[in-house]
């Protein structure tokens, strides 16, 4: 059985991409930085499957890549807090080149964005720069190319879904006048699967996209048609990038830093080559669905919270970090605790409500928590807008509002959450069920004397808070 390395197996595109490249035969080699972030996939034999940890920052790790791989996707991309990501990004695209020329690989996949204009944005040129680096090495390279991706979970896709749905007026920015071509969520994995080992397209770069080309304001008017929801927009000349960007933070559920380097790329106009995306059809025969058909398949698939992967998933929704293992072993010393404990009615009515905790189901109607979560938004926080990925189901390595899931077991009975809102230090929240009782535990790790002061602040506010979710989790009389 062949083998197919996929980098960035964590990511949006990434974990969609493990089941399409299985379909076809082959066994997948997925690349984590940190392996405890993956997570067995539904209905995919192990044997199909070989997880290896791997970070391209660091090249003493790449020795963890089997040298019998036979072709590879690169899907790592940065839109971190991290001002150099830039340099980041060619960074490990060169050690990836370098290493994967040792390898029996013959055919790299590289999925970058539209890059047609003179004046790109600082994320596009990154992308851009990235193809350079691969276009130079030993192994022969396609390049495909894609604007605003629609699809369940994809951050352009939950903005506009957010703006609509909140706004029934909206003030916008003059960039919602850029033209864009957008493509499905699906026709990307079909691109991506069908031009692998196809030799008509070594060393070559193509543009994806349906054969729409819109503006950003006709995408929301007609994402609105979809919704059957009346909109109208205003636009004004005067909005920078940075009010821009405090614009669609304050309004969605993106980061400010994510949002800052959308607003980057919003500003430059990405519509494919006519004989680019005329030619990529022509070696795949895939005909891309429009951006109407493209927005209903996603609902559809949101309705039924058939959401396979999320922008929430990465750490660009949140912190910096690429790993999380430095914070499963939750500290003992230097910290301060709030341990609750409370006899519950019913067990598995009791997981139920740990494990349905966030989101749409609150933090059970708790006011203290929204000004919380408001509060942690004004300082550029996620605050509670990141919700959840599916009402029911928790996994490890899941955004869960302004928390990130360390560990979930029901059958342990445990939920670990870290906490990833705006803090002088760091803090863990804690739910058990032990001995007829559900142990509730919160630790604040606090930084300097700035720590000390905020818990002693929030420290009356605990008794309120955790007392009354505990209280609601054990439905104690």
């Amino acid at each position: 059985m062949e083998k197919i390395l996929l980098t960035g197996a964590t990511g949006y595109i990434g974990k969609r991409m493990i089941s399409v490249i299985v379909a076809q035969g082959y066994k997948v080699v997925c690349c984590c930085r940190d392996i405890n972030r993956f997570e067995a996939v539904k209905d995919i034999d192990n044997n199909f499957i070989e997880v290896i940890e791997v970070d391209f920052l660091k090249p003493e790790t790449l020795h963890n890549i089997p040298e019998d791989i036979k072709g590879a996707y690169y899907l790592m991309h940065s839109m971190s807090t991290a001002d150099e990501y830039e340099d980041l990004e060619k960074k490990c695209a060169y050690n990836f080149s370098e290493y994967i020329q040792k390898t029996q690989c013959k055919h790299i996949v590289y999925l970058s964005g539209l890059v047609n204009e003179k004046q790109l944005s600082k994320h596009l040129s990154s992308r851009y720069q990235v193809e350079k680096i691969l276009m130079e090495g030993k192994v022969p390279v396609t390049v495909l190319r894609a604007g605003i991706i629609i699809g369940s979970g994809s951050a352009s896709f939950e903005i506009i879904r957010d703006l609509v749905e909140k706004l029934p007026v909206m003030i916008a920015p003059k960039w919602l006048y850029t033209k864009c071509q957008p493509i499905g969520i699906a026709n990307v994995l079909d691109f991506l699967i069908f031009v692998l080992f196809k030799e008509q397209a070594y060393r070559k770069d193509f543009d994806i996209g349906c054969d729409d080309v819109l503006t950003y304001k006709e995408m929301l008017l007609k994402f609105a048609d979809v919704r059957g929801l009346k909109r109208t927009i205003f636009t004004l000349p005067v909005m920078t990038p940075k009010l821009s960007s405090y614009w669609l933070y304050f309004i969605t559920s993106t980061s400010f830093h994510l949002a800052k380097a959308l607003v980057g790329s919003m500003k430059v106009e990405v519509v494919c080559r006519t004989e680019s995306l005329a030619q990529i059809k022509s070696i795949t025969q895939i005909q891309p669905f429009s951006y109407e058909n493209a927005v209903r398949r996603t609902l559809a698939k949101i309705q039924s919270n058939e959401i396979i992967s999320s922008w929430k998933d990465s750490f660009i929704s949140s912190r910096g970090d690429s790993t999380l293992k430095e914070y499963h072993d939750v500290p003992k010393y230097g910290c301060f605790t709030d341990l609750r404990s409370e006899e519950y009615d019913n067990r598995e009515a009791c997981l139920n409500r740990i494990f349905q905790l966030g989101g749409k189901n609150g933090w059970y109607g708790q006011v203290l928590w929204e000004i919380r979560g408001f509060m942690d938004k004004l300082f550029g926080g996620p605050g509670l807008r990141r919700g959840r990925r599916h009402p029911l189901d928790l996994k490890e390595g899941d955004a869960l509002d302004f928390w990130r899931v360390l560990y979930a077991d029901r059958k342990d009975g445990r939920l670990i959450l870290l906490a990833e809102m705006k803090l002088p230090g760091e803090a863990w929240l804690m739910f058990k069920i032990y001995k007829n009782k559900i142990w509730q535990k919160a630790v604040f790790r606090p930084k300097g004397l700035w720590g000390r002061i905020y818990w002693f602040m929030v420290l009356p506010f605990h008794g309120i808070i955790f007392k009354g979710m505990i209280k609601k989790l054990s439905m104690s009389k």
